[in-house]
Order: structure tokens, then C-alpha cells, then sequence
């Protein structure tokens, strides 16, 4: 752990980025950044030592020991950057591995770290090597001392993350955002410096929607109202798989809502993957759900596919009583 003397306190908050509509053009020179769907991480080095820092603030370290290792190999030391962490398999980013290294056990966290070693993204420095706080730099001359950071670095868990000045390219990674490493693109100010703690960057994502079946619900805690719909899509053998949830219903409509999904229980609900029970990341009721018979259909909203899921939740856009179940497929969100 850094010493009390070290240029950055751990407990520095990384800057953030406030949510836009469009990539924002006019107003100053921006560079553009994929978004990467990932662990946000601030790492410290002095001397040998190491710290990950969550956006949270809370310690990686212990969830990420390949990177720490890593950390510790190269030769740069007293510096702090910041970036993403990320697993590939196959190729892909899975942020399913990512979950998984949270996980209680060392020896399984040590297992995993040999199975899918993780990389981190860089896109900042935050005091670079020998101690040279950059906070109060603009952008432009913290991307260039970062870049040097990255070729004297030869670690392939430590990766540069691209970025460019021109708005038509930014536009290319926005289209392509939301199946693999990335779900958006986040524009920042060339001239600007590190604002640490505040939502001085600008994140857009690609929205899609999609048409998908409620296979089921679940009560909102200690109601007998609706509290989420589990939705589904048709795979390619016919089966309805859960991929995902919406809880973006309105207050009025609850009552009646509760009422039409009770009417519809009794059906199978999901024929292929079903939601998953209680985990160490869910409470006990979360893996409690209804099963209903696949008669209705709602348009939702999404930012990002994984593993076949809807990485977060959905906004319900309206119902499809004009759309047949059968026709809710996975050939939207491929």
C-alpha cells in the first residue's frame, strides 16, 4: 500500500462522466474514448507496492492478483493511472468472469486469475512515474506522458485505450458499442484538467430496443404488486430464454398490471434458460419469480448485450399486443 508521503491519496474519487443524448462537437477541442464495460480502476504504485481502487473507493486488489503482480514487474514506480478492467475469452469481453472474481475464496480467486487473467485499459494518468502529479495538466499532455507510460510498459495485461479527435470516427465506436468491450463512447475536453470527483466527461451509449415476451415476475418486496417483468427472447430451437428484466413501471398502472400478469400464471413461463436463483450477489427474494404463460409482449430500451443478456436493466417503452410472442427472437439484439 502507498506510504502517507505518496503524491495521491488513495481515497482520490475518479472523474466521471454526465450522460448526453449526442456526442457533443462545438464548445472546445474533445477527444473521444471508447467507453469500456468494465471495473473502473485507479491504480497506485510506489515503490513495490501496489493498490486497485474501485470507483467506490473500495480495494481490487485482493479480486485481481495477476494485475497486481503485473503492477509490480514493471519498472515504473510512484505513479497512479487510470483505466478499466476487463476479461476476454475467446476474444470477448465477458463481464461475467469479471463477476466471478468476487468472490470469498482466495484459492479460487488465485484459480481464476491463471484461467482468465484480467487487462487493464488505460485512458489517464494521474501522476506519472517518479512522483509527477498531473492532475492540473490539460488532457492533451496527460494523454502524451500516458502513451509513453503504455510503450515502455511491454505487459501485455496493460493496454493503451484508443481515442481520437474526430467526431466521425467517435460516431463509427457508437454504432459498434454494445455487443463486445464497449457500450459507448465517453467525449472529454483536450485542454481540461483531471477534475477528480466531479462528472466533467461525457458518456453517450448506443440504445437499442427490442420486442421481448414477459415469461414471468417478481413482487415488489413486501407488496403484492408487480415489482419487475422477466423477459425473454425465442432461440433457434424455439425455446424462450431470459435475458433480462424491466422495473420501469409506472406507480398508477402497478394494480392493474399485478392483476392482468396473475390472471397469466400457470404457464411455463421459461422453456430454455430461466432466471438464475439466489447468488452471492442477489438477496434470497430476488431469485423468487412467477412464471406466466408467453402472451405478452413489450418494447424495451437497452444499452448492452452480454452472454445473451441485457447487461442492465431495461426501460419499458410500451406494450406490443400487434406483435405475436413467436416473433420476438434473438435476431434483434445479434
Amino acid at each position: 500500500m502507498p506510504g502517507n508521503d505518496f503524491p495521491l491519496p488513495l481515497e482520490t474519487p475518479p472523474m466521471e462522466a454526465r450522460t448526453a443524448e449526442v456526442l457533443p462537437e462545438g464548445n472546445g477541442p474533445w477527444q473521444y474514448e471508447p467507453k469500456w464495460d468494465g471495473f473502473r480502476c485507479l491504480a497506485f504504485k510506489d515503490g513495490k507496492a501496489v493498490d486497485l481502487r474501485a470507483k467506490s473507493g473500495k480495494p481490487l486488489g485482493r479480486y485481481f492478483p495477476d494485475l497486481t503482480a503485473a503492477m509490480q514487474r514493471l519498472d515504473a514506480r510512484d505513479f497512479v493511472i487510470d483505466g478499466e478492467i476487463i476479461i476476454e475469452i475467446d476474444g470477448r469481453a465477458s463481464f461475467d468472469a469479471l463477476q466471478m472474481r468476487l468472490h470469498p475464496a482466495e484459492s479460487r480467486i488465485r484459480k481464476l486469475s491463471v484461467e482468465t487473467p484480467a487487462q487493464l485499459i488505460l485512458f489517464d494518468m494521474l501522476v506519472a512515474p517518479v512522483g509527477k502529479v498531473m492532475l492540473e495538466l490539460p488532457l492533451s499532455d496527460r494523454r502524451k506522458a500516458l502513451e509513453t507510460f503504455v510503450s515502455k510498459a511491454p505487459i501485455a495485461r496493460f493496454r493503451l485505450s484508443p481515442s481520437t479527435t474526430s467526431v466521425a470516427t467517435a460516431c463509427e465506436w457508437l454504432q459498434g458499442a454494445g455487443h463486445g468491450s464497449t457500450d459507448g463512447v465517453v467525449a472529454k475536453m483536450l485542454d481540461e484538467p483531471y477534475r477528480a470527483g466531479e462528472r466533467a466527461m461525457v458518456k453517450v451509449k448506443r440504445l437499442r430496443t427490442a420486442d421481448c415476451v414477459v415469461g414471468g415476475f417478481r413482487y415488489l418486496n413486501g407488496k403484492r404488486q408487480v415489482g419487475s417483468l422477466l423477459l425473454g427472447l425465442y432461440n433457434d430451437h424455439g425455446q424462450l430464454d431470459h435475458v433480462g428484466f424491466t422495473s420501469t413501471i409506472a406507480n398508477d398502472e402497478r394494480t392493474a398490471l399485478t392483476q392482468r400478469l396473475e390472471a397469466l400464471r400457470g404457464g411455463l413461463g421459461f422453456t430454455g434458460k430461466a432466471p438464475g436463483g439466489p447468488s452471492r450477489w442477489s438477496t434470497e427474494r430476488s431469485g423468487e419469480w412467477e412464471p406466466v404463460r408467453p402472451e405478452l409482449v413489450v418494447e424495451v430500451r437497452f444499452d448492452h448485450v452480454t452472454g445473451e443478456r441485457f447487461r442492465h436493466g431495461t426501460r419499458l417503452l410500451r406494450w406490443r399486443p400487434d406483435k405475436a410472442p413467436r416473433q420476438c427472437t434473438f435476431e434483434q439484439i445479434e
